[in-house]
């Protein structure tokens, strides 16, 4: 039977000062509205939306890293399992369950406030399949249901456990709304990590607000072969980001209106180049990197100014933000 924790709010995990430093990754499972993403921000104490992706540490998103003392937990992105319908998606099935496979510890995500369904059962038929990966119960929610619905479902969820063969490493209430047991969450998934140095440096959350991001992708698109000419002269401005109307769900597209600042006029020919053709590779190169970014298609628009001297005026330096 999985562990049920609960800790009461006064008592503190006693860490003794030799525990060996541990990294790796965790990942969420669950059904849509489940409540991974509340769950990722809480645990990571920021608004998460994305986050620097270090190709040597791991092939797949990470939504989020929690930084400890004697930790790192890096939590990474599943696209969502579903009954696959094409190949796609039997393809998309295959990079889950090569995730799955891949992580030190998964969590799956039950809220608290429905009754287990067809879409969780899914999951935990495909999850049993998964010998390796320690495998952690977390019922989400918890503020929005009294204790008996609770009760209720730990038992529910322990039982498809045994029904399916899973052996819950622990079975964690947490509301991430009311922070409720998040930290107790991590204190249990962070002994199932490996043991070895952070994979990330410290400041690697990523809360720096999309736009900064952005703005920092064409900067450096724009400079790209003409570092020389125009080392530090080029500032840029995301004005707004405004999503396209009357789009289908499905397609969505999102408007970027940004502004190149250059310093002198003469700079403007070596940014937009002959025929305007320097200019239109780095909007194709950088929107490519945004698109990347934030997971969704982009219409770039860009347009080259001359903020006269911007470097030496302090209204300009923090009309653009420095």
């Amino acid at each position: 039977m999985g562990r049920m924790s609960v800790r009461s709010q006064s008592s503190e995990p006693s860490a003794s000062s030799e525990a060996p430093h541990r990294a790796g990754f965790a990942c969420f499972v669950g059904r849509p509205n489940a409540g991974k993403s509340t769950l990722t921000n809480a645990l990571v104490g920021h608004k998460v939306a994305i986050t620097a992706n270090q190709p040597q540490t791991t092939r797949h998103t990470v939504r989020g890293i929690v930084h400890r003392e004697d930790a790192q937990l890096i939590l990474v992105d599943t696209p969502g399992l579903h009954k696959p319908r094409t190949l796609l998606g039997e393809r998309l099935n295959d990079v889950v369950r090569t995730t799955w496979a891949e992580v030190d510890v998964i969590g799956f995500c039950l809220p608290a406030n429905e009754k287990l369904g067809p879409g969780d059962r899914f999951i935990a038929k495909e999850l049993a399949g998964i010998k390796k990966s320690p495998k952690v119960a977390i019922i989400t929610k918890t503020d929005l249901v009294d204790s008996k619905t609770l009760a209720e479902q730990l038992i529910a969820v322990d039982q498809l456990g045994k029904e399916l063969g899973i052996e819950w490493a622990e079975i964690v209430p947490v509301s991430a709304t009311a922070n409720k047991q998040v930290d107790l969450l991590a204190d249990l998934l962070i002994p199932m990590l490996p043991e070895g140095p952070a994979l990330y440096p410290e400041g690697d959350l990523t809360d720096e607000p999309e736009q900064v991001m952005i703005a920092e992708l064409i900067r450096e698109a724009a400079l790209e072969g003409v570092r020389d000419e125009l080392p530090h002269s080029i500032a840029v401005v995301v004005e707004e980001m405004i999503p396209r109307e009357d789009r289908p769900a499905d397609k969505p597209l999102l408007d970027i209106h940004a502004f190149v600042y250059i310093e002198r006029p003469s700079q403007k020919g070596i940014i937009i180049g002959p025929k305007g053709k320097r200019l239109k590779e780095v909007g194709i190169k950088s929107r490519k990197q945004i698109e990347a970014l934030l997971g969704t298609p982009v219409f770039l628009d860009l347009h080259v100014k001359v903020a006269k001297d911007w470097q030496r005026d302090p209204r300009q330096l923090r009309k653009l933000g420095f």
